[in-house]
């Protein structure tokens, strides 16, 4: 395969060899800056969903409308019923009559529980709705509550069908559990009091006290970005927020998205210092390890993706009430355009290789837990090499 897309890409330049060699590393460089700084452009939106406002016509309200979020989820995709025999997952959550998941009802924009009428609502928890919907023909879902520490464990012993809890998808969680999506990206960002005006950026945080999530990615992603902060951690994203409203800690880290929910539950009490920072973390529907459910849970999601649900739900819970313009592009709809920049950048690199004169490798190319542009650095970072290697062959200066 790797030889056939080399000899296609060869039949379309015809130059001499130093012409050839030239055109072939700007085509290389043209692809490394379209492939990694759009992607990364296209997940800064998302990622920054609520810290960039609309404009000032746009409508802002922190309280999220129920009727729409209801109707949304009671005319959501239904599953048939030979698509649920097919699934040993879907199946038992049928079976059961219940969607069991894990969840918070804490978080304001992806899942708060309103006391007036005791119902959950928000993004997860509207992905969740709709999966139950999908599955049972209703809306049927009983939460347990989980912290970041027990989603592992909830999903291990049972308790739970899945996990909805804005669940970052790596590596080490994967040898625990399963992961169906990405459905959601985010970064990492910093929470400080709206007075504080000494943290500006990440960079600020050096000898300053900081609040993290015990069992969440803030901690190691701190550590990379601020290694002189003093990190105090937290089992939850209350007693984090209480430890800064109390000034027992200068700045707070954890998911964009969770802070965005701190603002629009308490408009003016804190504020975002500086830009989101960090790796674009996937969020991902986490399930029994090696559950034959991924594969039925990933096929809802395009559903609600191609069909504008998903859109609309988080125009609902997170751009009505944050003011954010910017709909992000979803989770597996985004994974897609990058799989199809992969194919060019691999036929790239097989020509390169069979110029450079180095052996093919057999090894499948693997996703790494970041995403697939993760993987596209990758291939970017063979280059030079390669390229060298093939002008060297070809009798000219690299």
């Amino acid at each position: 395969r790797c030889s056939t897309m080399s000899k296609n890409l060869s039949q379309q330049v015809v130059l001499d060899r130093r012409g050839f060699v030239a055109a072939t590393f700007a085509t290389v460089a043209g692809l490394g800056l379209a492939g990694c700084s759009d992607t990364s452009a296209e997940a800064d939106k998302g990622s920054a969903a609520g810290s960039s406002k609309g404009s000032e016509d746009t409508e802002v309200s922190a309280t999220l409308d129920a009727k729409a979020f209801d109707k949304l989820v009671d005319n959501g995709p239904k599953a048939d019923d030979d698509a649920i025999a097919a699934s040993t997952w879907a199946t038992a959550v049928k079976d059961a009559g219940v969607f069991k998941i894990g969840g918070v009802q804490t978080s304001t924009l992806f899942s708060l529980l309103n006391e007036k009428d005791g119902q959950t609502r928000g993004f997860d928890a509207g992905i969740a709705q709709l999966l139950s919907n999908y599955i049972l023909g209703e809306n049927k879902v009983e939460i347990t509550q989980v912290t970041s520490d027990t989603r592992e464990s909830v999903l291990q012993n049972g308790q739970v069908d899945a996990v909805f809890a804005t669940y970052t998808i790596t590596d080490e969680r994967k040898k625990l559990v399963s992961f169906a999506g990405p459905y959601y990206y985010t970064q990492q960002a910093i929470l400080v009091l709206a007075d504080n005006d000494d943290i500006k950026s990440v960079d600020d945080l050096a000898d300053k006290n900081v609040a993290v999530q015990s069992g969440s990615n803030g901690p190691a992603i701190l550590e990379e970005f601020a290694p002189k902060a003093s990190q105090q951690e937290f089992k939850t994203d209350e007693e984090a927020r209480q430890a800064l409203q109390q000034g027992r800690v200068d700045a707070y880290v954890i998911d964009n998205n969770m802070q965005q929910s701190a603002l629009v539950r308490e408009p003016g009490k804190y504020k975002i210092a500086g830009k989101p920072f960090g790796s674009k973390e996937p969020y991902g529907i986490g399930l029994p390890l090696d559950s034959d459910g991924v594969a039925f849970v990933n096929d809802f999601l395009k559903k609600i993706e191609d069909d504008g649900t998903w859109t609309e739900l988080w125009q609902i819970c997170i751009g009505d009430r944050t003011g954010d313009t910017n709909v992000p592009e979803p989770g597996n709809s985004r994974n897609e355009t990058i799989r199809k920049r992969m194919m060019r950048f691999i036929a790239v690199n097989c020509f390169l290789t069979e110029l450079s004169g180095l052996p093919y490798t057999r090894e499948p190319l693997s996703l790494s837990a970041g995403g697939p542009h993760e993987s596209l650095r990758t291939l970017v970072a063979l280059w030079p090499e390669l390229y060298r290697r093939a002008a060297s062959n070809l009798g000219h200066d690299a």
